[in-house]
């Protein structure tokens, strides 16, 4: 099954004739076949889709950000074990060519000694400057979160963290620019 709050058109196409689209949450949630969900919509329905899929039976998978809050995170695994089932997010960004790579460049030792690393997106996103956001379309949090999981997956949790987060071309905007120091 795939649930879409909005049809597209291409999904009539007969090369998709043996995938069952659906706007209907329910439908998926009910399939006893179903056995895991995977959560890739807007991040401000992620908590709401995990919990749903959790209270009817199924593991559940949520792209990241998980949640906006501790405390709806925390709300879903506490579910997800009292169910007996499995609630996990997922960084897609620790399976590109370019970390894998340098990721075994690191654990090869032939580097040497690590002692600093820049990690960096750029993302030109003309709409931002006349678009409000909520806080997960922000830099930080929307790309951000992709590059200090990656920095924390090589080098573990740092001892501490220094950081700037700002929003310079549109206050509305949560923030467009940030820094963050390990």
């Amino acid at each position: 099954h795939i649930f879409r709050r909005h049809a597209k058109p291409e999904e009539q196409a007969p090369i998709y004739s043996h995938i069952h689209f659906t706007s209907d949450l329910d439908e998926v949630l009910n399939d006893p076949d179903v056995k895991l969900v995977v959560v890739c919509t807007h991040a401000d329905s992620h908590f709401e889709y995990a919990k749903r899929a959790l209270e009817a039976g199924k593991n559940v998978l949520v792209e990241k950000p998980f949640t906006p809050t501790l405390a709806q995170a925390k709300e879903l695994f506490a579910l997800a074990k009292s169910k007996g089932l499995t609630v996990t997010p997922y960084q897609n960004r620790r399976f590109d060519s370019c970390f894998l790579t340098a990721k075994k460049a690191i654990e090869s030792g032939k580097l040497g000694e690590i002692v600093e690393v820049e990690s960096h997106f750029d993302y030109y996103r003309p709409v931002a400057e006349t678009k409000p956001g909520l806080p997960q379309d922000g830099a930080f949090y929307g790309l951000g979160v992709h590059t200090m999981d990656q920095i924390i997956s090589l080098f573990g949790r740092p001892d501490h963290v220094a950081y700037d987060i700002r929003s310079l071309r549109n206050k509305a905007n949560p923030d467009d620019t940030f820094e963050a120091q390990l």
